[in-house]
């Protein structure tokens, strides 16, 4: 029985289907939404000192929560959120791994070619390391009235 449902969340329309996509899963269970901030790949103002940086990157994390919060109003599941800041395919794992989660579901951001070679897949990454089971949901696989 799946009780725990880790869901990273970023705000992207992917995500956004993988939350759907657990909500379908599970029913009175408890989802755990997950930002990651990446600090190598999200500091584009060499110039913003750290405070700033960390201030802006929470503020961003609660208006992804207040959006996925919002479109879970209606649903019979508990909504849990936390703040990680590192490389998002560890922290996923390691979240999966030391807080009790039965299932992550995730948003594949669809990279091909060059970029995945170049970039990997934070998806291919946190399947092949996860602890538990890993649902990896397409943008297309939901109804965009859904997403």
């Amino acid at each position: 029985m799946i009780d725990h449902v880790l869901v990273p969340v970023d705000g992207s329309e992917q995500s956004n289907a993988a939350l759907v996509y657990a909500v379908e899963l599970v029913s009175d269970a408890t989802i755990t939404l997950l930002h990651v901030v990446d600090p190598v790949s999200e500091m584009d103002d060499l110039s913003t000192t750290d405070g700033q940086y960390t201030a802006a990157q929470r503020q961003t994390a609660e208006q992804v929560f207040e959006h996925a919060r919002a479109r879970l109003d209606d649903e019979d599941v508990t909504i849990e959120t936390a703040i990680e800041t590192g490389a998002p395919w560890r922290e996923i794992v390691d979240y999966a791994a030391g807080h009790d989660v039965d299932h992550v579901v995730m948003g594949s951001h669809g990279r091909d070619g060059a970029t995945r070679l170049l970039l990997g897949s934070v998806a291919e990454v946190v399947v092949r390391r996860s602890p538990v089971p890993v649902t990896v949901v397409s943008q297309e696989s939901v109804p965009k009235a859904d997403r």
